[in-house]
């Protein structure tokens, strides 16, 4: 199966709301921890809705409005949505009230804006659409699974254009419960440095990146393939036979590699990419995003990107030397070692 992509927005840690030149320049953070650097919402939604809306039902909206806008529609025949964590910021809010007040004399606005379809049940109310909504809550594939459901009904011809996106958020209490874990670093000085300087854990981070997907090529620049997935590896072996069968006699022009920082992960990336692409471009992103589940969909906003304007920037370049014309572009994401995901965008 394959779509192709239309429209594509993005809300990251990153100027990329901004509409600016493709990554020229990047921001860089101290910590551990990278937030969106959030656009001015009140181009896409009411202010006196903004005020009741959490920090993730905004990403969702802003970027969804930015895809459409990107594909020049107005209302999708379906919207699918895919994240690991929902909204984590109405959950929190809703348990404490429930401790505080000992579980008397709820309001139910924070319980029903807990729910994980939220996001895109609010996209849907805001444009009065009526179509096929769905959300997959399926860890680190959540939006990977929402990819291939729109490619299915896609090619069922049941729908025209889909709006798809992949979201998850940091919260304070998220932050500190994930960080028991070992996952993050203590700290790093400069972000924008993580993948050059392997060390324990990585750097958390959240996001919002959607696209309108379409079985016509209209004035598409990029055609997805079908993604496939593969959960809890025996080692490196089955991880590249899993990569060849995917690409078949495909060679990538360049490799988006989900490599994270922590030392561990990235060595097996590093191996991975150095016996099956040597030579290749070999780009990173999550120096700029931070590590989250639903990661992979700012990968597939970058790959599109890369395409479209035919340059891979330097703020992302790992190794290796991008050719002239970009073709393919294989994304290769892993999620603590566990989740791996493929997915092969080509130039219209």
């Amino acid at each position: 199966m394959k779509a192709y992509i239309q429209g594509a927005g993005c809300i990251s840690p990153q100027e990329t709301a901004a509409g600016g030149p493709f990554l020229e320049s990047v921001k860089s953070y101290e910590g551990n921890r990278l937030a969106v650097a959030d656009p001015d919402y009140k181009q896409w939604i009411d202010i006196k809705m903004i005020r009741r809306m959490s920090r993730v039902i905004k990403m969702g909206v802003g970027a969804s409005q930015l895809s459409l806008q990107d594909a020049g529609i107005t209302m999708p025949d379906a919207i699918i949505t895919g994240t690991a964590y929902g909204c984590l910021a109405d959950t929190s809010v809703f348990l404490n009230k429930m401790v505080t007040q000992q579980e008397e004399m709820l309001t139910p606005t924070a319980f029903i804006q807990s729910t994980h379809n939220t996001v895109a049940g609010q996209i849907a109310l805001m444009l009065g659409c009526h179509a096929y909504n769905n959300t997959f809550v399926h860890r680190a594939f959540s939006f990977e699974n929402a990819l291939l459901d729109s490619m299915m009904i896609l090619q069922e011809g049941n729908a025209k254009h889909i709006l798809t996106g992949g979201l998850d958020e940091i919260t304070d209490h998220s932050h500190t419960i994930l960080s028991r874990f070992g996952l993050f670093r203590n700290s790093i000085s400069n972000s924008a440095d993580l993948l050059q300087t392997p060390g324990e854990g990585t750097i958390n981070g959240e996001g919002s990146a959607f696209f309108v997907l379409s079985s016509e090529k209209g004035n598409a620049v990029t055609e997805m393939q079908t993604p496939a997935t593969l959960y809890k590896p025996s080692g490196a072996v089955e991880t590249a036979v899993f990569i060849k069968e995917y690409l078949g006699d495909v060679m990538p022009d360049v490799v988006i590699s989900g490599r994270s920082g922590n030392a561990d992960e990235d060595m097996v990336m590093g191996a991975l990419e150095r016996k099956l692409f040597p030579g290749k471009a070999i780009a990173g992103f999550k120096h700029l995003s931070g590590e989250y589940p639903t990661a992979s969909a700012f990968a597939t906003w970058l790959g599109h990107n890369i395409i479209r304007t035919q340059q891979v920037p330097e703020a992302v370049l790992l190794s290796g030397t991008a050719p002239s014309a970009i073709k393919n572009v294989l994304i290769i994401n892993q999620y603590q070692g566990t989740h791996y995901s493929l997915l092969l965008l080509k130039a219209c």
